[in-house]
């Protein structure tokens, strides 16, 4: 006996997205956790050691909070007016912060107490960071001027001048204890040796330089302004190596994540963007609900947290899941025993039958009008409007789509037309579709003076209206598609010896206009 054919609505189906390595990695950060804060984040900065906590500026104090409770574990004060730039030392037990006041504070993470009390700068200071070996502090301030301090002595080493504008952003390398890079409104970045006391390379972004960072190398550093991400080689003069313009609105904040490997750039748009740094292309995007001030993410990629101007902060947690436990034991138990069924003779695998869906056992009696109620049910036309759309062709193919609409109750008729209207102008079932919108015409046709001023009714001048619309669209298309080869002609005549042939487009949209048929109700 012949097996039975299922309708076959793969061939509806959109096209899957293909996940990549880096796709799968990031989503496992799962939904955020959303913790209110007082006031826009101004910075968010992660302790380089276990168990990894994380600092977050906002208005006139820093907290500390737990990355696995989502807790705030220390909470520092002992500002007067707002806070900026909180970061960790790299042994992760001092921290400091400028503030609007232009006053520059060291704390002892663990006591909360103030080390060491800077002064120097007439302006706000927003950016503060450690140098590499863990003895100095440079602070980035609006005075235009960037400071150099002894926390050992507490003395004010140096201050850095050339900026003709604000200093909003700023690093210090990772690998040389001298090399300090500052960014400002005025477009400019300036990379300052302490050991000469002066600049000694000048870069000119493009846009006030919002943030900087230097790659573990610290022979590369990568600058955000703007709606561009910039990448230079410090050991080449600042020549620049490429430019990332993924963003649509100014990017805020940058930092970098698996070792070095990738950078994440967030922006007033509401987008976290991560990049390879090898490609410099984009591998994932991740989206946040309002735009984004600052982010920042721990050295195992465990946590990600964003910040954002409604003093918001999501915190994204990479949890383990049980079920990927169970299948790597499964795995392993199964390769265990792999050995015992390799020696067998011969192996025969089990014959099972296909499972047949509801509205495939009603095909199969013929039993036309049920098998269209299985698939027009909310859940199935719904979620899988392609399975709908399948019986449909093949109830037109067996000449069955008559039976199956005969007769029908308003309410079937409200839903079935709705259905076409939804759907009709998806260019996967607009064929399919039109045919079933022709049959429904026959089939009902003497009954219009009947449906005037029902539901049904206005469910079928409402498909008019859609099928004018999308008749009207098709046109354009047209219209664009005209001028387009206007145009290649024009481009041919002006050089004849060009061996492309540029008139012909990607989209032909005369196919699509053959099939539409324009519904008409009294």
């Amino acid at each position: 006996m012949a097996q039975f054919k299922k309708t076959d609505s793969k061939i509806y189906s959109k096209t899957a997205t293909v996940l990549s390595a880096d796709t799968i990695y990031w989503k496992k950060l799962g939904v955020p956790t959303l913790v209110k804060e007082f006031g826009a984040i101004d910075y968010i900065d992660f302790s380089p050691v276990e168990p990894y906590l994380f600092a977050v500026t906002a208005s006139v104090r820093v907290q500390i909070y737990n990355p696995i409770t989502k807790l705030v574990v220390k909470n520092i004060t002992k500002f007067q007016e707002a806070a900026h730039g909180g970061s960790f030392r790299k042994d992760g037990n001092l921290l400091v912060a400028g503030d609007e006041l232009g006053k520059v504070r060291l704390f002892d993470v663990s006591t909360r107490t103030i080390l060491r009390f800077f002064e120097g700068h007439k302006a706000p200071v927003h950016r503060t960071f450690f140098t590499a070996d863990g003895h100095h502090v440079a602070s980035f301030s609006d005075d235009r001027t960037v400071g150099y301090w002894d926390i050992a002595t507490e003395n004010h080493l140096h201050s850095f001048t050339g900026h003709e504008d604000y200093i909003r952003a700023g690093c210090t390398s990772p690998i040389s204890p001298n090399i300090i890079l500052s960014g400002g409104y005025d477009r400019k970045i300036r990379m300052y040796d302490t050991r000469a006391k002066d600049c000694v390379m000048t870069v000119d972004h493009g846009q006030p330089v919002e943030s900087l960072l230097f790659l573990p190398s610290g022979g590369i550093f990568i600058s955000a302004g703007g709606t561009s991400v910039n990448v230079y080689d410090a050991l080449a003069g600042g020549r620049q190596l490429a430019q990332l313009s993924q963003h649509h609105k100014t990017v805020t904040c940058l930092q970098l994540a698996s070792d070095g490997k990738r950078l994440f750039s967030g922006s007033l748009d509401r987008h976290v963007k991560v990049y390879d740094i090898a490609t410099y292309q984009v591998v994932h995007t991740i989206d946040s609900s309002n735009a984004i001030l600052s982010l920042g993410i721990s050295k195992n990629d465990e946590t990600l947290v964003t910040g954002m101007v409604d003093g918001l902060i999501a915190i994204y947690r990479r949890e383990s899941d049980p079920r990927d436990e169970q299948t790597t034991q499964r795995s392993t138990r199964k390769s265990r025993y792999q050995h015992i069924f390799e020696s067998a003779d011969q192996q025969v695998d089990e014959f099972k039958y296909g499972q047949i869906e509801g509205h495939d056992r009603m095909l199969r009696k013929y039993e036309y009008k049920k098998s269209l109620d299985a698939v027009m049910l909310v859940k199935v036309r719904g979620k899988w409007p392609e399975k709908t759309v399948a019986l449909i062709k093949e109830l037109i193919r067996r000449k069955g789509l008559h039976r199956a609409l005969d007769d029908r109750t308003p309410e079937f008729l409200v839903t079935f037309v709705n259905f076409l209207t939804r759907h009709i102008g998806d260019y996967r079932f607009t064929p399919t579709l039109v045919d079933a919108s022709n049959i429904l015409l026959d089939v009902y046709e003497d009954s219009f003076e009947k449906f005037a001023g029902t539901v049904v009714g206005k469910a079928f001048v409402t498909l008019a209206d859609k099928l004018q619309t999308e008749e009207q669209l098709v046109q354009e298309f047209l219209n664009v598609q005209g001028a387009l080869e206007m145009i290649s002609v024009a481009a041919d005549t002006a050089e004849p010896d060009s061996g492309d042939d540029a008139s012909s487009t990607p989209y032909d949209a005369s196919n699509k206009a053959k099939t539409h048929t324009v519904i008409s109700v009294d």
